[in-house]
């Protein structure tokens, strides 16, 4: 009866034990020297960066709420991707206009604004996941991490559709030049 009581309580031990476990979160750390410590974050890091195929963002977000949480980083990944998309290519008519050197700068300027702002708000809803992961922590809170990543052919591709179809616009337009500028501030903007 003894052994039995032992076997009961060593497996209730294993399972809490492994129970504490399950709900830890799944950030991670690495000791990078005397009092410091790395955190590692699911889905963002290295893999993660835009680059020249892909405009990628992260986020998290947390919520006692298993559904909250994800919505919260759903949100506040897809705030990121748009601004991180509206830098990139805000950069790209800024270095474009300048090296056509087109006097009427401030007319093309609004004129590739416009152009660009509705194909972005077309253009945007093509993201895809690139990473999702879902951790609880130790007080039963949910932490949903995200990335998402769009192409940058995806963006580059209707931009240049529009800009070839504008009558002002056409008239400078170098799509290799374009595409060149846009690759160039997608590097700056990792």
């Amino acid at each position: 009866m003894k052994n039995m009581k032992k076997l009961t309580q060593s497996l209730l031990v294993l399972a809490i034990a492994i129970n504490l476990t399950a709900c830890k979160s799944k950030q991670q750390t690495v000791s990078t020297g005397p009092g410091e410590v790395e955190i590692i974050i699911p889905c963002s890091g290295e893999d993660f960066r835009s680059d020249k195929k892909y405009i990628r963002a992260s986020s998290m977000g947390e919520s006692q709420d298993i559904t909250i949480a994800k919505k919260k980083a759903k949100n506040n990944t897809l705030q990121e991707l748009a601004s991180k998309v509206e830098t990139t290519i805000q950069s790209v008519v800024d270095n474009y206009q300048n090296s056509t050197g087109n006097q009427d700068g401030e007319n093309i300027s609004k004129r590739f604004e416009a152009l660009t702002r509705e194909v972005v708000d077309v253009e945007l809803s093509n993201y895809t996941t690139a990473c999702e992961k879902l951790t609880q922590t130790k007080d039963g809170k949910y932490r949903s991490y995200l990335a998402y990543e769009i192409e940058v052919d995806a963006l580059i591709k209707p931009l240049s559709d529009k800009i070839s179809q504008d009558e002002v616009l056409k008239i400078d337009y170098n799509y290799e030049k374009f595409k060149k500028n846009f690759e160039d501030a997608i590097s700056k903007n990792k």
